[in-house]
């Protein structure tokens, strides 16, 4: 049995998680995350096993963000969460709603959402001393921001950080090039497709994990090219080379006998 969690409304701390639900407000805190995530009601066993610990966990997302340190706490549950993590971006995953995403081991994205990432703010008083603070603590933070998009797309920090400033709207399209999602969803998966042959016809499932497949490995051969050739030794180029290749056969193989990729892994 999956479970599900769902970052709908906005993302606060758990103190204030009360006060939405006294008005009747959409939000999601780390503490109810945290519910679903250590719920055992579902298990029909009674034995010891561990595979509760294992299983599929799918994160639905529309959210417009919220706490920054609230969506960190998300945000790292869900990367320390033993088994499989899914995210649906349904809507629009912005701000802290889009560091939550990054958590997800596959990321899957609606053609009609799109990802929205911004620096940080806040609303400071004081003196110009007070105001330098203030901009050093928000800085740290855009620079803890950007890692959650760093680890998963792979991108410089740099770069991240100046697409944070310059508040970057990422649609279905650029969310997978970039490397924030890996998979437009309905991409024809459940089409149908009439056939009428002696030979097997390959599901169009099986078709878009290999475009997906293929994608994947030119955007890491490019991104090996633009690499400074004199700071990387030729065996350790070929190794780098080798493991892709492996790792490229190994997908297809999974593909082919619709096995997921860690299986083949």
């Amino acid at each position: 049995m999956t479970k599900k969690v769902m970052i709908k409304g906005d993302i606060v701390d758990d103190q204030t998680a009360g006060f939405y639900q006294f008005f009747g407000m959409p939000a999601v805190s780390p503490s109810g995350v945290a519910d679903v995530l250590n719920d055992d009601s579902g298990d029909d066993n009674d034995n010891d096993d561990d595979d509760d610990d294992d299983e599929e966990l799918e994160v639905d997302i529309a959210s417009n963000g919220g706490d920054v340190f609230a969506a960190s706490e998300i945000y790292t549950m869900l990367k320390n969460y033993a088994g499989n993590v899914t995210v649906n971006i349904q809507g629009l995953a912005a701000s802290a709603a889009s560091v939550v995403a990054m958590a997800g081991d596959h990321i899957n994205i609606s053609p009609t959402a799109q990802i929205m990432i911004h620096k940080a703010w806040s609303q400071p008083a004081g003196n110009a001393d007070d105001l330098d603070h203030e901009a050093s603590i928000l800085n740290g933070i855009d620079q803890s921001i950007a890692s959650a998009y760093e680890a998963k797309t792979g991108m410089e920090q740099a770069d991240l950080l100046q697409l944070m400033a310059n508040e970057t709207w990422l649609t279905a399209n650029d969310a997978v090039d970039k490397g924030f999602a890996d998979e437009i969803m309905f991409a024809d998966d459940q089409q149908l497709q009439p056939v009428n042959a002696i030979s097997h016809i390959p599901p169009k499932s099986a078709v878009n994990k290999l475009m997906n497949l293929i994608y994947k490995a030119d955007k890491d051969k490019d991104k090996n090219k633009n690499k400074d050739k004199d700071k990387v030794k030729p065996s350790k180029k070929e190794n780098t080379t080798n493991d892709q290749s492996a790792e490229l056969r190994n997908s297809k193989l999974a593909i082919l006998f619709d096995k997921n990729q860690k299986e083949a892994n």
